[in-house]
C-alpha cells in the first residue's frame, strides 16, 4: 500500500511517499480502507520534525481518517461502515491515516455522520470537531450571543476557519484575529463582523485590559492567549486549543480573580467517545454546508510532504483534504 512513512536513524530524520506492506500494519480490531485523510497543523509538525511530535518510528503520520471498515472483529462494527476517526495518538504513536490502509482499536472509531461524505467529514476533521468543542466550552459556560462579541484568533487556519462559520451560524458577532490582512473577504465570507490584525494580542500586554470580548476560542497560546484572557468581559470565556505562537503562558491571575474568567482547555485527542459524538452530531446540524468548498483543498498524498512545510509558515488557509488513492 502507498503511505508516508517517516523514519528516524541517528540524527536523520525523513518522511517520504513509499510503499509498506499491509502485513506491517500495527495490531487492532479493526481495518478499514482509507478513503482521505487531512493535513492538521500537528502533521506538519510530524512529517517536516519541527517538534516531536512522532514518538515511535518508523510512523505513518495523519490523525484523521474517513473510510470503509474491511475487515473487524469490534462488535460495533462490520465489513462495509463507514466511519471517522480523529486522534487518539494515531500518527504519533500508532500508524495513521496518510496511507491506504489503516488497522486500529475500534473504540476509537465514530460513525460516519449520514449529512457528510467522506471528502466532507475530513473537509472537517480534527480542525473542525476541536472548533465544535471549543464552541461547546463557551456554551457549557453561559456564553450566549446576546453576552457579546466572540473573538477567534488563528482565524484564516482549520480550527479558526470552522470556528468563525460555527459561531457566525449561531448568532454570534465574531472578531476575527489573523496576521493575513489579504484574506479578508475569505473571513467574512465565512461570517466574520470585525477583523484585527494579530499584532494587536502576539506581543508582551498589560495584565487587565479593556473589557472587549464575551469569550474566545484561541489556537495561539502564549502572548496571543495572555492578552486574550486580559481582554474578556465579566464572567466570560476563553476555549484554548492550540499553540501556533508557543505552549507558554505569560499571564497572571487578574483575569480570573477580578473578572472571574474562565480559561477552559479544549482536547481533541483523547475526548471521551459521547462527547466526540456529540461534537459530530452538531456539526452535523449547525455547520453551514456552503462553507465547506470555501475552507477546503484537496491534494493528494504525494503533495502532502511539501504541503506540510507551507502549513507550518502560515501559507495554507482553511482545511488541507488529502485523497490517499489519487
Amino acid at each position: 500500500m502507498k503511505a508516508i512513512l517517516i523514519t528516524k536513524d541517528d540524527d536523520k530524520y525523513e518522511a517520504k511517499l513509499t510503499e509498506v506492506d499491509e502485513q506491517d500494519l500495527p495490531e487492532g480490531d479493526v481495518k478499514i480502507k482509507v478513503d482521505y485523510s487531512t493535513l492538521n497543523y500537528k502533521d506538519g509538525l510530524a512529517i517536516t520534525g519541527a517538534s516531536p511530535v512522532v514518538r515511535k518510528f518508523p510512523m505513518i503520520p495523519g490523525i484523521d481518517v474517513a473510510g470503509v471498515v474491511e475487515e473487524s472483529s469490534h462488535a460495533d462494527y462490520k465489513a462495509g461502515d463507514k466511519v471517522v476517526l480523529n486522534g487518539w495518538g494515531v500518527g504519533e504513536v500508532h500508524w495513521g491515516g496518510l496511507a491506504e490502509k489503516i488497522r486500529l482499536n475500534g473504540d476509537w472509531l465514530v460513525p460516519l455522520p449520514e449529512k457528510f461524505s467522506a471528502k466532507q467529514a475530513m473537509a472537517i476533521g480534527t480542525a473542525g470537531y476541536t472548533a465544535m468543542l471549543c464552541v461547546m466550552a463557551l456554551e457549557d459556560q453561559g456564553v450566549t450571543p446576546d453576552k457579546g462579541d466572540i473573538l477567534v484568533t488563528g482565524a484564516v487556519g482549520g480550527v479558526g476557519s470552522v470556528a468563525v462559520s460555527l459561531l457566525a451560524k449561531l448568532g454570534y458577532r465574531v472578531v476575527a484575529s489573523t496576521g493575513r490582512p489579504e484574506e479578508e473577504d475569505y473571513l467574512k465570507s465565512l461570517g466574520t463582523a470585525e477583523i484585527i490584525n494579530r499584532a494587536e494580542l502576539s506581543e508582551k500586554g498589560r495584565p487587565l485590559g479593556k473589557e472587549q470580548w464575551a469569550g474566545a476560542v484561541d489556537t495561539v497560546g502564549s502572548h496571543t492567549l495572555a492578552n486574550v484572557c486580559a481582554g474578556i468581559k465579566y464572567g466570560g470565556a476563553v476555549a484554548a486549543c492550540g499553540l501556533a505562537q508557543g505552549f507558554d503562558l505569560p499571564a497572571t491571575v487578574m483575569p480570573f480573580i477580578l473578572r472571574g474568567v474562565i480559561l477552559n482547555g479544549v482536547d481533541s485527542v483523547m475526548c471521551p467517545k459521547e462527547k466526540r459524538l456529540k461534537a459530530w452530531a452538531r456539526l452535523a446540524k449547525d455547520l453551514d454546508m456552503s462553507h465547506i468548498d470555501l475552507i477546503t483543498k484537496e491534494i493528494t498524498l504525494e503533495e502532502a510532504i511539501p504541503t506540510a512545510k507551507s502549513l507550518l509558515e502560515g501559507k495554507v488557509k482553511g482545511r488541507v483534504v488529502v485523497n490517499v488513492n489519487a
